[in-house]
């Protein structure tokens, strides 16, 4: 039997808490969401791939036998399908691929690592190469390889780990990695695109790049200092001397880290407290506004408005500088939606959802 028709989907994600931590090696929370990015295909008779994205006016061709040349600084589509060949993947037909989604793009709900995981999923299934990636998890490694080392971006492996696994998952990077399947106890959630795009490498780097700095300047007087170890207490008094632009952001990274284990707390116990998740949300938002500086004034007005008409709490999500929020509405999300509409954003009411989705048919 031979392919007739291949359709893969994957899922954008919320970082509940833990933004920011994932390339630090800090622990993060997240979540993937009923927004999916789409792949479908069908082989042709020549050995030609024809790409075709609606979504963002843009189309492709390539014949992928040998290394393809990048034709834009992020050319994830054409990195994904040189990592396979440098694997040794070999494709014996051509396709024609419509890629879609659903997910706000540049907005901060894991848009492009969504479309990677789907494509490098449907890259391994057309090459017959499924058993260099058997598990989500490997599919998640090698999109990683494609959308951020491949182009040495500052990014780390929240979103394909998310992405590819689904539902509610916490994630440890060190001393090993671990991922860890919750058991959602959650309701709705409205996303809030501000509408507003966003850098995504610009802030991440910026960002990444200040607490890099940061650390390096206190390791010189500390060699053993530790930003999974070290105490609130210890840490505030560790950058008295640095400049606030590099030692907000640390101090943001310890209370973030120190969060994310009340989160997990709260997650994990019965029954759910949803109103102290709500405030967890807050508090994490607060770290994000003050102490990294990546919240909006419009992303500010939009959850204030959420916060009025009944959400429980929330926060800016992904990189920041722009994109989306979500806030928690177990209760009227549609009146939370309504009001975040008519105040300038663009509501999505989502719930979490499964991760990778494969179809095939054959003829």
């Amino acid at each position: 039997m031979k392919l007739a028709h291949l359709k893969v989907s994957s899922p954008g994600r919320i970082c509940l808490f833990g933004e920011h931590q994932d390339y630090l090696g800090l622990d993060v929370i997240a979540a993937a969401i009923n927004l999916r990015t789409f792949v479908e295909g069908r082989p042709r008779g020549d050995h030609y791939f024809y790409l075709d994205l609606p979504d963002t006016n843009e189309k492709d061709c390539f014949l992928p036998e040998s290394q393809l040349p990048y034709l834009k600084p992020r050319d994830y589509l054409r990195s994904s399908v040189n990592i396979l060949l440098r694997l040794g993947c070999h494709f014996d037909t051509g396709w024609d691929v419509r890629l879609t989604g659903q997910i706000p793009i540049n907005a901060g709900t894991s848009s492009s690592s969504a479309m990677v995981v789907a494509w490098m999923k449907f890259l391994l299934e057309a090459s017959d190469c499924h058993q260099l990636a058997p598990t989500p998890e490997k599919v998640a490694e090698l999109a990683h390889r494609a959308e951020v080392l491949e182009f040495n971006e500052p990014g780390g492996q929240m979103d394909h780990f998310t992405s590819a696994r689904g539902g509610l998952l916490w994630i440890r990077f060190e001393p090993e990695l671990k991922l860890t399947s919750l058991q959602s106890p959650f309701g709705t959630f409205v996303l809030a695109d501000s509408l507003t795009k966003k850098d995504t490498t610009g802030t991440l780097g910026s960002v990444r790049q200040r607490v890099k700095q940061g650390l390096e300047i206190i390791k010189k007087e500390n060699p053993l200092f530790d930003l999974k170890k070290i105490s609130e207490n210890e840490i505030r008094e560790s950058i008295k001397t640095l400049p606030p632009e590099l030692g907000q952001p640390l101090l943001g990274a310890v209370l973030n880290r120190d969060l994310t284990e009340e989160g997990l707390k709260v997650l994990t116990a019965s029954p759910f407290d949803e109103k102290e998740f709500g405030r967890l949300l807050l508090a994490e938002q607060d770290i994000l506004r003050d102490l990294l500086g990546i919240s909006t004034p419009k992303i500010d007005y939009l959850l204030k408005t959420a916060l009025k008409q009944g959400a429980l709490g929330g926060k800016i999500n992904g990189s920041g500088g722009g994109g989306c929020l979500f806030v928690y509405t177990p209760y009227e999300p549609e009146k939370v939606a309504r009001a975040i509409e008519e105040s300038g954003g663009k509501p999505y009411i989502i719930t979490v959802d499964s991760g990778l989705s494969l179809e095939k048919e054959f003829y």
